[in-house]
């Protein structure tokens, strides 16, 4: 158990140390040049990443737990102080004390993310790494709202002409929003609906849907990338949707190889 924790410890640092590096690029770049505080606070935590980046290149999976759970809760501050940052420039942005170009939705959607990774660092250190039923409708609310917010992202982002592609994320975003009510539709319906044949057609059904997505958006970052369509999207942005939808699909992974164990 001690080497699955720190395993899978070291796995979410990996991945959301990334993603918050990137979420503060992200805000910076969208700020106009009078929000020269914001941009020097997003800086500040790209810095505390790329040193939590570093750190992590110290630990492997036979390292002390003690030594992660130290490492845990010094990931936990900067996570919980990215989010404050966040949701300090959506309150900004609501209350039009700025004018930026990232959306409210885009900035509400990744203090959400920043929320997720430290409440999965506080759960690691608190001994939950098998998931529970629970977790498994939650964790799906959680993830099929981030991929419908793809969606629509895209689909604002692209350049109007490109019609067919604006018309495909539209129908993405209709797809995912759908599948976000059906997750909390099961999650009202908790602790009856927590049954491995419920669960199973529950993963199976949001699979289809994420591979599908993951595979538009691995074809728009390569179309973005060789500078094959117009756009206003960042060609790390659109790494950056593909690596989310692929950890989604990792993490169904996993939660159904835990429903075959409990069988």
């Amino acid at each position: 158990m001690s080497n699955a924790f720190v395993s899978r410890s070291l796995d979410e640092i990996r991945f959301w140390s990334r993603i918050m590096k990137e979420h503060a690029l992200f805000l910076s770049l969208g700020f106009s040049f009078n929000d020269s505080k914001l941009i020097q606070e997003a800086q500040q935590h790209i810095t505390l990443f790329e040193r939590i980046e570093e750190q992590l290149s110290r630990y492997s999976p036979s390292s002390d737990p003690q030594l992660i759970r130290n490492f845990n809760n010094y990931v936990y501050q900067a996570a919980t102080s990215i989010w404050a940052y966040k949701r300090k420039v959506l309150g900004l942005v609501l209350r039009c004390e700025i004018h930026s170009n990232n959306f409210p939705l885009l900035v509400d959607h990744i203090s959400r993310e920043a929320a997720y990774f430290a409440n999965r660092l506080k759960e690691l250190n608190e001994g939950r790494i098998i998931p529970l039923p629970e977790a498994i409708i939650k964790e799906n609310v959680f993830f099929l709202k981030i991929m419908a917010d793809h969606s629509k992202f895209i689909g604002h982002l692209l350049d109007p002409s490109e019609r067919k592609l604006v018309e495909q994320a539209r129908e993405f975003s209709h797809d995912f929003d759908q599948l976000v009510f059906q997750a909390i539709d099961l999650d009202s319906m908790r602790p009856q609906s927590e049954t491995p044949p419920i669960l199973d057609q529950f993963l199976d059904q949001n699979r289809v849907s994420v591979v599908a997505l993951r595979d538009f958006k691995k074809t728009a970052r390569e179309l973005i990338e060789a500078c094959r369509i117009k756009s206003n999207i960042h060609p790390l942005l659109a790494d950056h949707t593909f690596r989310e939808a692929e950890r989604f699909l990792s993490i169904i992974d996993l939660f159904e190889a835990s429903l075959t164990s409990g069988k």
